[in-house]
C-alpha cells in the first residue's frame, strides 16, 4: 500500500523575544542581521540562538494510505506545531512533505472558522477550500448539521457559539467532507462524555473507509483503541514509533518520577489563571502524610487547595485517576460533598478532599488529572498529572501468586465455598 503522507527531515524554528519584530528596523540593520544569523549558529556548535526555538527537529515518518496514526508527547513537545505544518497552515523551517489528497484538520478551537459567518456558511466555506463543489457540500449538509446536534443555531454566526458548540460543529465538518486524510489534536478536551464517544466512533468509521487519521491526545486510553501505530514527540524530536502498546509504556514510564505532593507557593510560577488557582495538591494515607507509602490496602486520600478569583460562581473538581497503562481507573467529582455542592462559592480559599478506600487499586504508577469546572460544564482549569505517586503490593494479598496481578483495579472481595453433597452418584455422567 502507498504512503500517503511522507515526512522528510521537517524542522520548524521560531524567534521568541521581540528584538526581531521592531518595525523601525533599517535596511543596514536587517541585512547586517541576515548576514550574521548563519555565522552566529555556527559559533553556537549548529544549536539555536538564545532567541531562538526548534519546536520540531528532524521529523522522519512515513504514513501509508488508511492507517490511523497516534501523535502523544507532553504539552510543548511539538505535536500541535507538526500538525499545523502537515495542515499547510504554517511553513517548515527545512525539510519537505509529500501528501496526496484533500485534508480535513481539527486543531484548536479557533481555527476554519470565520466568526462573524453563521455556522452554515461556514460549513459550505470549509468545503469550498478543500476544493469541493457546492453538490458535494450540499449533499453532506444535513448529516454534518445532525452530527453536531446544533440545529437551532445553524444560522447563528458562529462567534456567539460556546466552545462546546465550536467544537461539534467543527469536527463534524472535518470529519464528513470527505478528507483523504483527517487531522485530530484533543477533540476530547472539549465536549461531553456522550459527544466524546460519538467522536472516538466517527473516527473509527472514517478509517475503516480507508482514509488516514492522524490523532493528537494526552487520553492513552482513546490512542490505543483506535491507533495501531504511535510518535512519540519529546523536545521537538521524535523519542519512539512503532506498535502503539509499547511506545505507550514507554511514554508513560519517562520520567515518571513519583510526585505525591506538590505546592504552588510561588507567584512566578503558573498554576492556573486568573479566574483559579491551585496552592497546593497531595495525595497520602488516612492519618500519615504524603511521604508513608500506600499499599493496595491502604486507604488514602487526595488533598487539593486552591485560590477562587471569581466570586458567586458554582464550582465543582473533576478527579481522573491513570494507572501506568494510561486507562482511566476511576473518575471521581463531589456531588455528594455535604457543604458547597449546589452553592455559588465566594472568592477566597478553598480546600477539597477525596478519601480513596483500602483494597481498591492494583499495584503500580498511579497518576492524577485534576479539572476544576464551573457550572458543570466550563473547564476552568486542566492540570495534567497533578499528581504522580506509587501504589505498593501487599504480600499478604499475594498468596502463592507470584506474577504481575491483572486488571487496572484490585478489590478485596468476599468469597464463600459450601460443601452441598458427597454422593457422586448424583453427578453428571
Amino acid at each position: 500500500m502507498r504512503n500517503i503522507i511522507t515526512v522528510e527531515n521537517i524542522s520548524k524554528r521560531y524567534q521568541i523575544g521581540t528584538s526581531h519584530q521592531s518595525t523601525g528596523q533599517s535596511l543596514r540593520e536587517a541585512l547586517n542581521e541576515f548576514i550574521k544569523r548563519p555565522i552566529n549558529r555556527l559559533r553556537n556548535n549548529g544549536y539555536e540562538a538564545d532567541n531562538e526555538i526548534w519546536a520540531l527537529k528532524d521529523i522522519n515518518f512515513a504514513v501509508e494510505q488508511g492507517e490511523t496514526i497516534g501523535i502523544i508527547g507532553s504539552n510543548g513537545a511539538g505535536k500541535s506545531t507538526l500538525l499545523k505544518v502537515l495542515s499547510r497552515i504554517t511553513e517548515p523551517t527545512t525539510g519537505r512533505i509529500e501528501l496526496f489528497g484533500r485534508v480535513g484538520s481539527l486543531l484548536e478551537v479557533g481555527t476554519g472558522f470565520h466568526p462573524e459567518l453563521t455556522g452554515r456558511e461556514n460549513i459550505f466555506l470549509n468545503g469550498a477550500v478543500m476544493g469541493m463543489k457546492r453538490s458535494e457540500i450540499t449533499q453532506k449538509f444535513d448529516e454534518i448539521v445532525a452530527f453536531s446536534e446544533i440545529e437551532r443555531f445553524i444560522d447563528t454566526p458562529v462567534k456567539r457559539y460556546s466552545s462546546g458548540m465550536y467544537m461539534r460543529l467543527a469536527f463534524a465538518v472535518a470529519a464528513h467532507l470527505s478528507p483523504e486524510v483527517l487531522i485530530v489534536d484533543e477533540v476530547l478536551a472539549v465536549g461531553d462524555a456522550s459527544f466524546q464517544k460519538k467522536c472516538l466512533g466517527k473516527m473509527g468509521d472514517v478509517a475503516n473507509e480507508g482514509r488516514t487519521v492522524l490523532f493528537v491526545s494526552h487520553n492513552m486510553a482513546a490512542i490505543q483503541v483506535l491507533c495501531k501505530r504511535v510518535v512519540w514527540l519529546q523536545q521537538g524530536k521524535i523519542a519512539g514509533e512503532g506498535e502503539t502498546e509499547t511506545v505507550v509504556k514507554n511514554y508513560l514510564g519517562e520520567g515518571a518520577v513519583a510526585a505525591p505532593e506538590r505546592v504552588w507557593d510561588d507567584a512566578a510560577v503558573i498554576s492556573g489563571n486568573d479566574r483559579v488557582r491551585l496552592r497546593r495538591a497531595c495525595v497520602r494515607p488516612v492519618n500519615g502524610s504524603a511521604n508513608d507509602n500506600i499499599t493496595i490496602r491502604t486507604a488514602f486520600t487526595f488533598e487539593f487547595e486552591y485560590w477562587n478569583f471569581e466570586p458567586d460562581v458554582h464550582l465543582s473538581l473533576s478527579l481522573h485517576l491513570y494507572n501506568d497503562r494510561g486507562v482511566m481507573v476511576f473518575a471521581s467529582v463531589p456531588v455528594r460533598e455535604p457543604t458547597w455542592h449546589g452553592k455559588a462559592f465566594p472568592a477566597g480559599l478553598f480546600r477539597s478532599v477525596c478519601q480513596v478506600p483500602g483494597d481498591l487499586l492494583n499495584d503500580g504508577l498511579h497518576r492524577a488529572l485534576l479539572l476544576i469546572v464551573k457550572n458543570e460544564s466550563e473547564v476552568l482549569l486542566r492540570m495534567e498529572d497533578a499528581l504522580i505517586f506509587e501504589v505498593f503490593d501487599s504480600v499478604e494479598r499475594r498468596g502463592n501468586w507470584h506474577g504481575k496481578w491483572p486488571g487496572t483495579v484490585r478489590p478485596d472481595l468476599d468469597w464463600t465455598t459450601e460443601y452441598l453433597d458427597g454422593d457422586l452418584q448424583k453427578g453428571p455422567r
